[in-house]
């Protein structure tokens, strides 16, 4: 309903639904329900769905849901509980008010174990209607979850493994990579476990827990398996792309992959933080921001999510900002290691070079990355002129660049070079990093400790290579959409729609949805939805439930009505609620109905 709300505030978050089996193991069974259920809801254009990691702060807390939705930024919540018993679930939902703080529709399902991705589909599509009733305009597909697999014990072990991978440490993870395995043991063509497998891998290989070869090429075997078997899932392009971009060098395949992911998925948080990282090393500033906005707006508790945020700030030059938020990224997670990494260089873009030693000295062992340190080191003592050290720690950075991943190092010298003035020697190594497809040279190229060189014209000769300028028009966005009924067809529906409205009274039916009406008019559920919002300006509750205040505005003066009680006519008039009665008849006559029926 959200009557307080602007037509186009469709946004919404799914809580946790609550393991309500007698076995507490079974909670990764809950979890697992409610990320299949957001990831189904982000499929619909036009609805912003918080991410999972957002959503799930709010897990075994008990806090008021108006404090949540404005935490959150939503209209409208939906939870829920799911109970797993023998060979059966039963799962419940309902959806909240989040202003108000009232529940405008419920629902419960038992089914088969064996039915659970049908029994995911049909509450998702409910979900949706019921959204769509409240929000206004929504295209919805015929299905928005599809059957992933033959073996309920693979998608068991699946969502354990997603359960545990989320933990995001390295201990967690290995247990999620053993839980992937024995799912594609059950189903070797299971797409999201190869693609989960394959995100685990990844993790490990960049926080040093393999290396960095290994990590990255099981990773995108996996992931390019994946898309072999399933090419609709979001988070293997955006796995590809990370590859692409990190293992290759090859900006315009992470770009383009990156761009197929936020295709299938516009709420997939992940692909946009990772779409404003891209356009910010191009210089595409603007873009960046958008993309970085639409992040923060689907992920607002994310310390990922501020990250990116800081590090836009960064390279915007905005240093006192920047360290802010990275600041606050590491008092929730203080061995954030890219934070770390991202404030040591913004600590000497700030002039406070003399906190970088300090800085790396009190860092713990177990996330050291000694390349890191050395260059930083070597960097502060070049800025503050100190000849002898700069050389001492040159020569270590030289070393550490010898080793066959030493490609980090490598990037540190090329940071020297330019604060030292070394020009020459700075392109020299853009050229042999272009060559060798050095997974750092687009990380560092633009950084603003590069700006020494950026004067020169060979900069900007190297930068259009790196970053082809024509994919940002190629990729650009298309944000009108055609009407999906024509000038003649429009007129014919709105008529029949007045009729079976006006004359036969359809709302006078409390179970009547826009589904059934748009059955009864012949046409399409979508295509009623858009007839609705766009020309008649109203989203389905909305019309509704003013024929059916005006239906209880004439019974209520009937004399023959004197003796029944206001609820009682309001049910007669199509409404099932007292609450969606109260509040929607304030909104249209700015009166209760108590007073209504005394003026």
């Amino acid at each position: 309903m959200n009557v307080h709300s602007n037509i186009n505030d469709k946004t919404i978050a799914v809580l946790p639904f609550v393991n309500m089996s007698a076995n507490e193991q079974n909670e990764y069974f809950s979890d697992g329900i409610t990320e299949e259920i957001i990831n189904a809801l982000a499929k619909i254009d036009g609805l912003k769905v918080t991410s999972r990691t957002s959503a799930f702060h709010f897990k075994g807390k008990n806090i008021p849901i108006r404090n949540i939705g404005k935490d959150l930024g939503v209209s409208t919540l939906l939870e829920g509980s799911v109970r797993l018993f023998g060979d059966s679930v039963r799962i419940t939902a309902q959806l909240i008010d989040a202003v108000e703080d009232f529940h405008f529709w419920s629902e419960s399902w038992d089914r088969k174990l064996e039915n659970i991705f049908e029994v995911q589909d049909e509450i998702s599509l409910l979900i949706a209607d019921r959204l769509r009733e409240h929000f206004g305009h929504l295209e919805i597909n015929e299905h928005l979850v599809e059957k992933q697999t033959e073996s309920i014990d693979a998608y068991e072990y699946s969502l354990k493994a997603s359960f545990y991978k989320n933990k995001w440490n390295p201990e967690d993870v290995q247990i999620a990579i053993t839980f992937y395995e024995e799912a594609l043991e059950k189903d070797p063509n299971h797409a999201k476990s190869l693609v989960g497998l394959g995100d685990a891998y990844s993790f490990l290989a960049t926080c040093g827990y393999i290396s960095f070869e290994e990590g990255w090429g099981k990773a995108a075997a996996l992931a390019n398996q994946a898309v072999q078997l399933n090419d609709q899932l979001p988070n293997a392009y955006c796995l590809l792309a990370n590859i692409a971009f990190f293992t290759e060098g090859n900006y315009r395949r992470a770009f383009e992959l990156n761009s197929k992911s936020i295709e299938l998925n516009p709420n997939y948080v992940e692909a946009q933080q990772f779409m404003a990282l891209l356009y910010v090393l191009a210089g595409q500033k603007e873009k960046a921001k958008k993309h970085l906005d639409i992040a923060l707006t689907l992920d607002p508790l994310s310390h990922e999510t501020q990250f990116f945020s800081g590090y836009l700030d960064y390279m915007l030059e905005d240093y006192n900002k920047s360290l802010k938020k990275l600041d606050r990224c590491l008092e929730f997670s203080p061995k954030n290691i890219p934070v770390l990494s991202v404030k040591a260089t913004c600590l000497l873009m700030m002039g406070r070079s003399h906190e970088v030693i300090p800085f790396f000295n009190a860092m713990p062992p177990e996330i050291l990355i000694k390349e890191e340190k050395t260059g930083a080191i070597a960097l502060s003592y070049a800025i503050n002129k100190d000849i002898e050290s700069t050389e001492k720690y040159r020569n270590a950075l030289v070393e550490q660049a010898k080793v066959s991943d030493g490609f980090t190092a490598s990037s540190y010298l090329f940071l020297l070079y330019c604060a030292l003035g070394e020009t020459e020697n700075a392109f020299d190594w853009v050229s042999q990093a272009m060559e060798t497809k050095s997974p750092m040279l687009l990380l560092r190229y633009t950084d603003p400790l590069v700006n020494p060189i950026k004067g020169d014209p060979r900069y900007s000769e190297f930068h259009k290579k790196l970053f082809p300028e024509e994919l940002f028009e190629l990729y650009t966005e298309v944000t009108t959409k055609k009407g999906l009924l024509d000038e003649e067809a429009t007129v014919k529906f709105k008529a029949k729609l007045q009729q079976r409205i006006e004359i036969e009274k359809s709302y006078l039916n409390p179970n009547l949805s826009l589904r059934t009406l748009a059955d009864e008019l012949g046409m399409h559920a979508n295509q009623l939805s858009w007839l609705l919002n766009d020309i008649i300006g109203k989203n389905f509750n909305e019309f509704i439930n003013h024929y059916r205040i005006e239906e209880f505005k004439y019974l209520a003066k009937l004399p023959e009505n004197a003796h029944l009680t206001i609820m009682s006519i309001a049910y007669d008039c199509g409404f099932n609620s007292k609450t969606v009665f109260n509040t929607y008849f304030k909104k249209e006559t700015g009166l209760t109905p108590k007073q209504f029926l005394k003026d």
